[in-house]
């Protein structure tokens, strides 16, 4: 059984910084595809982030420079650092692996290209 489990999250000023994390255990962890994805109150799901196999990453552009991506494969983690937090990042932050291994590029950026979700961490910044 595949298991993703969050943590990290909390009540931050503008300016502040945090660092989620997503444990994932029931799969070749180094082989998949990681990504974050949030959600705010009303809103649609929206990508933020994602690794591939291979190190390589991607970001939606409102984040481009505030948070960085990275995995740890010796630890099944994948990890979000994100400063110069703003209001507009409050959100529900989702960790997902891809449905297949080995997956880069552009479908990265799409829920559907993801099969197993964690169950969220909170993400609140006060202005």
């Amino acid at each position: 059984q595949v298991r993703l489990v969050e943590s990290g999250g909390g009540l931050v000023q503008a300016g502040g910084s945090l660092r989620l994390s997503c444990v994932v255990s029931g799969r070749t962890f180094n082989n998949y595809a990681m990504a974050w994805f949030r959600q705010a109150p009303g809103k649609e799901r929206e990508f933020v982030s994602a690794i591939a196999s291979n190190g390589g990453t991607y970001y939606t552009g409102s984040v481009k420079g505030r948070f960085i991506i990275s995995r740890d494969n010796a630890k099944n983690t994948v990890y979000l650092e994100m400063i110069s937090l703003k209001p507009e990042d409050t959100a529900g932050y989702y960790c997902a692996s891809t449905r297949r291994p080995f997956m880069f590029g552009i479908d990265l950026a799409t829920t559907d290209a993801y099969d197993y979700w964690g169950q969220g961490t909170q993400v609140t910044v006060s202005s």
